[in-house]
């Protein structure tokens, strides 16, 4: 004879919360060129990465005077997105302003 059926036989697998982890974030990154106005870097700073104008400003002068800046910190889709807006913007407005992304 077998068992009584307890309802419980076929319990779903648990995850424990050491093996939950957040995805990878990724540094998007604007470089600077000797074309590319400081005014469309601070239009996409705010269109892209949505920074107010002052934010927009501290980071483009940081880019100007580092040679790079960092724009935000996302997952790997959203990043790469942005990159690719950024290239598309700065196509379609003739500059060669690079956007890159880097692993945290």
């Amino acid at each position: 004879m077998s068992e009584p059926y307890t309802g419980d036989q076929h319990q779903p697998d648990i995850l424990d919360e050491q093996e939950v982890q957040e995805p990878r974030k990724y540094k998007v990154i604007l470089h600077n060129d000797d074309y590319t106005t400081m005014d469309f870097v601070v239009e996409v700073l705010m269109r892209v990465f949505r920074k107010s104008e002052t934010e927009a400003t501290i980071i483009m002068l940081q880019i100007h005077n580092e040679g790079y800046g960092i724009c935000g910190l996302f997952t790997a889709e959203v990043a790469e997105t942005k990159v690719d807006m950024v290239h598309r913007l700065a196509k379609s407005a003739g500059f060669p302003l690079r956007c890159t992304m880097e692993g945290e």
